[in-house]
């Protein structure tokens, strides 16, 4: 049996707890904070009620509540681990053009907390995956610069290639 290797992993080390990660993945107010630039009007959302099975949506802070991605959540386990299906809009109803992304949430040492992204299901579309690698690594490390400073960084757009 031959394992897959995933398409896309990012990981990082933020000093905080895993309470705080879940949080600020799962709470739109804290993600409108480091997921784009707020101010700039690139700033999104992740809404849903996380359970299993509930649908997600990736929306911009506009007046449209424009929604760039969407999909399913696979797995909930606060605040360890989140599992979640993504997809572009149009193509939502076709399980075959949906790819996947896990967070895994798990302490490190004392007062570091280990969050680990893996994107995976991203080899037919790679327009997708460009979109995503260069997307990741900045909303990541907003998202860890806000936890640990307060603050998030300052105009970070975060790629929208994957359209």
């Amino acid at each position: 049996m031959t394992t897959k290797k995933p398409d896309y992993v990012y990981v990082t080390y933020i000093a905080t707890t895993p309470h705080k990660v879940w949080q600020a993945i799962t709470d739109p107010e804290l993600a409108r904070q480091y997921w784009g630039d707020p101010n700039s009007g690139c700033a999104r959302v992740n809404v849903s009620d996380w359970r299993p099975g509930s649908k997600w949506e990736h929306q911009r802070v506009d007046a449209a509540r424009t929604v760039d991605i969407v999909g399913k959540v696979l797995e909930s386990t606060p605040p360890r681990r989140l599992v979640i299906s993504w997809a572009r809009p149009d193509e939502a109803a076709d399980d075959s053009k949906h790819s996947r992304v896990a967070f895994d949430i798990e302490p490190y040492s004392d007062g570091l907390v280990r969050l680990t992204v893996t994107h995976d299901d991203l080899e037919r579309d790679p327009k997708m995956f460009a979109g995503v690698s260069g997307g990741w690594p900045k909303v990541l490390s907003n998202l860890k610069t806000l936890l640990e400073t307060g603050r998030a960084l300052p105009r970070t757009p975060v790629a929208t290639e994957h359209r």
